[in-house]
């Protein structure tokens, strides 16, 4: 009962600091503050933070994905708890940024009204729904922990899961980094504050996909290879 409260906690945690974040992301007030705030400290010191954040950010959601580390925790805590783990450090990270990111005097774009208001607007909310839409095509709550706790308390083993190229995977390799990166990088109002944050996340999602590609390769060999060279990245091949 333990592990089922503790995944569950966690998923919802998790979602509670990703909707936090994306909503920072779009220029909306989340506790009291907005990433299109006025700066109230010097430039460099207010980069030095955010890359810092974003840095932190990135080491959590790579390093605890790695295998070795999964064995390592799963010393400590059931088998079962090892994704709600993973899940919940990450939905803590979220939190960080948004509570800690510092805003920077300036706009890129700032589009309060017309049709280029709805336009990025749309697809501001088509990026991230495009993002979470992805992972059910996959396996949502495997990805977010939930299936491993039910298995967990039916007493069953964890079904494998085979590599299959479903609906978005038929043609590009990573459509919920790509939704993430379109949600980044398009909103109505894009400050100097935004941008870097835009631009930190997506440096990290390209070096956080070379890692995982690798281990990809090394569990799947020549499938992934092959699915690798016949499919894009983030577009498709023509």
């Amino acid at each position: 009962m333990k592990v089922f409260i503790f995944g569950v906690f966690a998923y919802i945690f998790a979602l509670i600091g990703q909707l936090a974040f994306t909503f920072y992301v779009g220029g909306f007030s989340v506790f009291g503050r907005s990433i299109n705030d006025v700066q109230t400290m010097p430039t460099l010191e207010a980069i030095a933070i955010n890359t810092t954040l974003a840095t932190l950010f990135g080491i959590q959601h790579s390093v605890m994905a790695r295998s070795w580390l999964k064995k390592f925790t799963t010393k400590f805590i059931p088998q079962a708890s090892e994704r709600s783990s993973y899940v919940l450090m990450s939905g803590f990270g979220l939190f960080v940024v948004t509570l800690f990111w510092q805003p920077i005097n300036g706009f890129l774009w700032r589009v309060d009204s017309g049709i280029e208001y709805y336009i990025l607007l749309a697809l501001f909310i088509f990026g991230w729904t495009f993002s979470v839409v992805a992972t059910f095509v996959i396996n949502h709550f495997e990805l977010f922990g939930l299936q491993q706790i039910y298995y967990h308390i039916k007493d069953k083993k964890p079904k494998e899961i085979p590599f299959s190229e479903k609906l978005f995977y038929k043609y590009i390799r990573h459509p919920i980094q790509l939704g993430v990166i379109i949600g980044l990088f398009f909103a109505p109002t894009m400050s100097y504050s935004h941008l870097l944050l835009a631009i930190l996340f997506t440096i990290y999602i390209f070096i956080g996909l070379y890692f995982e590609e690798r281990s990809l390769e090394k569990e799947l060999g020549e499938t992934y290879r092959d699915y690798k060279n016949r499919v894009g990245m983030m577009f498709p091949k023509f």
